[in-house]
C-alpha cells in the first residue's frame, strides 16, 4: 500500500468529545453528513431562523432538516437514526449516552400534523428572509424562477391527486428560485 497513510482523520471536538475517523469499529455511523450540515447551519443560521418562525424546539427541527438533507426523507428513518452517533454529534449531543437519543418517527408525525396554515406561512417568510439576508447589498434585480416538482404519494393520502404528466398520484409543490444564482427563495 504505497499510497496509504497510517495517520487518522481528525476532526474538531464536539460536545467535549474527541472525534476521529477510523475503521476499527465501536460507535459506528453510516453517514457523516450530519456533522457537515451542522457546520453549514452554524454559518448560515437556517434552523435558528426557522425555529424562531414556528417552534421553540430547535433540535427537533434541526434533526428533521439534517435527516432530509442526508437523504432520509421518510420520518420512519428517525427510528434508527435516533441512535446514530454522528447525528447525535450533529445536534451537539453526546454520542454514546442513551439519554441523548434523538426524536423518533411518532414525534415527527406529531410535529408535522400540528402545523397550521399560519406556521407554514411563517416558515415561508423565514425562507424569504434568509434569502434576502444572503445579499451583502441589494441587487439591482432579482429574477424569479418558479418550478413545480412531483412528490409521489402512496395509499390514500390527503390532497394527493393523480397527475397525468407524472403518471402517478402525487403532491405538486412549487419552488421559487432566484433565476441567476439558482438559490432557493421559498417553497
Amino acid at each position: 500500500m504505497a499510497h496509504s497513510t497510517p495517520k487518522q482523520l481528525g476532526c474538531p471536538p464536539v460536545a467535549g468529545q474527541t472525534l476521529r475517523a477510523d475503521f476499527e469499529g465501536g460507535a459506528l455511523s453510516s453517514d457523516f453528513g450530519a456533522l457537515l450540515l451542522r457546520g453549514v447551519d452554524r454559518q448560515i443560521g437556517l434552523t435558528e431562523r426557522l425555529t424562531a418562525a414556528i417552534h421553540p424546539l430547535r433540535d427537533l427541527l434541526a434533526q428533521r432538516i439534517y435527516q432530509l438533507a442526508s437523504g432520509y426523507a421518510d420520518a420512519n428513518d428517525a427510528n434508527h437514526l435516533r441512535h446514530d452517533p454522528v447525528f447525535h454529534l450533529g445536534l451537539e449531543r453526546r454520542p454514546l449516552e442513551a439519554e441523548s437519543d434523538l426524536a423518533s418517527a411518532p414525534t415527527f408525525s406529531r410535529l408535522e400534523h400540528q402545523m397550521a396554515r399560519k406556521d407554514l406561512y411563517r416558515l415561508t417568510r423565514a425562507l424569504v428572509d434568509h434569502f434576502i439576508a444572503s445579499y451583502a447589498e441589494p441587487p439591482a434585480a432579482i429574477v424569479l424562477d418558479i418550478d413545480h416538482s412531483d412528490d409521489p404519494t402512496y395509499g390514500q393520502q390527503e390532497f394527493a391527486f393523480y397527475n397525468h404528466h407524472y403518471q402517478n398520484h402525487c403532491y405538486l409543490p412549487l419552488f421559487i428560485f432566484a433565476g441567476t444564482s439558482h438559490a432557493l427563495v421559498t417553497a
